[in-house]
């Protein structure tokens, strides 16, 4: 438990890196809003959190809908009377050469991936500047240093969260922390998007070695958990078995 409970909030929380991030800060003592567009899970997760004696909550959202993610944000204040931390976690990975042309999967990951971490700073900013201080956790990749075939606009994209981020934080002046978590190879559902045959059996072998989706929860909480003058930047945390 920590002696400074905080109101977080967490999207793309119904699974993986997200659904772990909850059970941590919420062990922790934080307060937490959970939104995903899988509104079956929210309710289990919220449920388990609660019987275990912490606080949950959630809402659907669609963090490629800018308005759905004010909506959001509004709500997680109203129910709390504050917003502290946002965790822009929401992302999807569907990974193809770029001669399979497939455009629609390139849109589909720069409105996530990009166009979601926008969504929530520009609801949550404007609450963290009002209230005088917060914390934006953005999740990248491992991608967001390093490119490889198959995976060149979804790296792109991460590649963008943290240059947002790091804007960000030289803009913040020190009242809004900003910290970047990059995972390696973790236990997640983003392969279960991957629509191109060669990609996907190409993903079986690079995840052959892969990490719990709680290693990256606890790098979350270290950050969450620092006081208010100490800002963690940039995570990255990768299996120790693998170079990826």
């Amino acid at each position: 438990m920590t002696d400074t409970a905080k109101v977080v909030a967490v999207t793309g929380a119904s699974s993986g890196i997200g659904e772990a991030t909850a059970r941590r800060l919420a062990a922790d003592g934080h307060r937490l809003f959970l939104g995903a567009r899988r509104t079956d899970r929210l309710d289990a997760l919220a449920e388990e959190i609660t019987t275990a004696g912490g606080t949950a909550a959630f809402q659907q959202l669609d963090v490629t809908d800018a308005a759905d993610v004010r909506t959001f944000v509004s709500a997680a204040c109203e129910r709390y009377g504050r917003l502290d931390v946002v965790v822009n976690n929401a992302g999807v990975m569907p990974l193809s050469p770029l001669e399979a042309l497939k455009t629609e999967e390139w849109d589909r990951m720069i409105d996530v991936n990009v166009r979601g971490v926008l969504h929530g700073i520009a609801a949550a900013l404007p609450v963290m500047r009002a209230q005088g201080g917060g914390h934006f956790v953005n999740i990248a990749s491992v991608g967001a240093y390093e490119v490889s075939p198959t995976a060149a606009v979804y790296c792109a994209t991460k590649f963008a969260v943290r240059a947002i981020s790091e804007g960000l934080r030289q803009e913040s002046a020190g009242d809004v922390r900003v910290t970047l978590v990059s995972p390696g190879v973790t236990e997640s559902e983003l392969a279960d998007g991957i629509s191109d045959p060669d990609a996907r059996e190409a993903m079986r072998t690079y995840r052959a070695v892969a990490l719990p989706a709680s290693a990256i929860a606890e790098a979350i909480a270290y950050a969450v958990a620092q006081p208010a003058q100490v800002d963690v930047n940039e995570i990255v945390v990768r299996p120790a078995a693998s170079a990826q």
